[in-house]
């Protein structure tokens, strides 16, 4: 199974959207505290979070924490990773989680070091220091799913079908 997780994300609009990315790919997410937000229904309500309840959200103290309890391939999304996400195989059976840092600082520099050849960065222009979180999250997920074929994803408009045929 693939997982997204978000490292002490601060703004809960990029939270909300990855939310919703998640619910469109049937990706658990993992929110490793602390959190720039409240989790509260009027907050996530407020946010845009109104995905919620279509995803399977864990909470987690802290890094550690998180380690411990979720055993797999930890790939890490960095301006400082030198392989975009298609040199990757993500098709393996086991768990992979895709881990995406806080805005303001991203993933800390020694957890970095410590997976440096699970580093993926997403090529763009030189002059730009890096894409919004949730962007990066989509690319990457999407990427993920590309590999595996979108197995269990509709190709079909379920929701309000019957504008083409």
């Amino acid at each position: 199974m693939i997982h997204a997780v978000l490292y002490e994300p601060e703004i809960p609009q990029n939270t909300g959207n990855i939310m919703r990315t998640c619910a469109a790919f049937d990706v658990p997410l993992h929110l490793i505290e602390p959190l720039g937000f409240y989790l509260d229904e009027a907050h996530l309500k407020r946010a845009g979070m109104d995905y919620r309840d279509l995803v399977n959200v864990t909470v987690y103290q802290d890094w550690e924490d998180f380690a411990g309890k979720n055993p797999g391939t930890w790939y890490f999304t960095t301006r400082y990773g030198h392989q975009p996400p298609d040199a990757f195989d993500f098709t393996a059976e086991e768990e992979i989680y895709f881990i995406f840092g806080k805005e303001s600082t991203g993933i800390p520099k020694e957890l970095l070091q410590q997976h440096r050849s699970n580093c993926i960065r997403i090529p763009m222009d030189a002059g730009a220091r890096c894409l919004n979180v949730s962007n990066t999250a989509a690319i990457v997920l999407y990427e993920a799913m590309r590999q595996r074929k979108y197995a269990s994803l509709s190709f079909e408009e379920t929701l309000k079908p019957g504008i083409l045929k």
